[in-house]
């Protein structure tokens, strides 16, 4: 494993922990999309079947039960035991406009045609596009508080950072995987403004503000 892939785990990881602890301190949920968190719940869940049939490490192991415990963990936290602090009506971004489509374009592109090579390749597309429900209810609160800016940048880093790692894996392991780069490629650049917005206004102590 080379460092670019550590990092971006750690990044990924942290993200996560980020939103947990921001929903748990703060007992509220409030600006959080359910529906982004539902996607993620979907993409962890395709993608680690093959826990069920196969073991590559324990480092792996661990991180995917990490990654679908807290995925699920946050879906409850929003939709049950802070429901009622939900902003439903400002998360209004139609996802089977996304679901659907990734769908098909998974069984028409992929490594091989074959149920769990499917579903991986459902995750990874998927992903890509994840995060829209989130930054599309940000667009129209018009704001996002702090700590939810340091969520999705560690969730933008961590993507980053794996496009990295998929290049180095190129040049010194001959691997490549056009989806998952391609996927890869598609998902920083929906973080591009955000990721300019998070360096020029949050990190010097402003509040993110969008025009609604």
């Amino acid at each position: 494993m080379n460092i670019f892939r550590l990092t971006g785990d750690l990044s990924h990881l942290a993200a996560i922990i980020i939103l947990l602890l921001k929903i748990w301190k703060t007992r509220s949920c409030a600006g959080i999309s359910g529906k982004s968190q539902i996607l993620f719940a979907l993409v962890f869940t395709t993608r680690y079947l093959d826990l069920l049939t196969s073991f590559i490490s324990l480092y792996n192991t661990t991180m995917k039960v990490i990654y679908i415990g807290c995925a699920y963990a946050t879906v409850y936290l929003i939709y049950t035991k802070f429901k009622a602090t939900y902003d439903g009506n400002h998360d209004t971004f139609r996802v089977e406009f996304l679901v659907v489509p990734v769908g098909g374009l998974a069984f028409l592109v992929n490594h091989d045609f074959s149920p769990l090579e499917i579903l991986w390749t459902f995750s990874i597309y998927l992903e890509s596009v994840a995060i829209l429900p989130q930054l599309f209810m940000i667009s129209k609160t018009g704001e996002a508080e702090t700590i939810t800016t340091h969520y999705l940048f560690f969730l933008g880093l961590y993507r980053a950072l794996y496009l990295i790692n998929w290049i180095w894996r190129f040049y010194f392991e001959g691997f490549f995987d056009m989806i998952a780069i391609v996927a890869g490629v598609v998902q920083t650049i929906l973080y591009c403004d955000f990721f300019y917005l998070y360096v020029t206004k949050v990190l010097k102590g402003k509040k993110l503000s969008l025009p609604a």
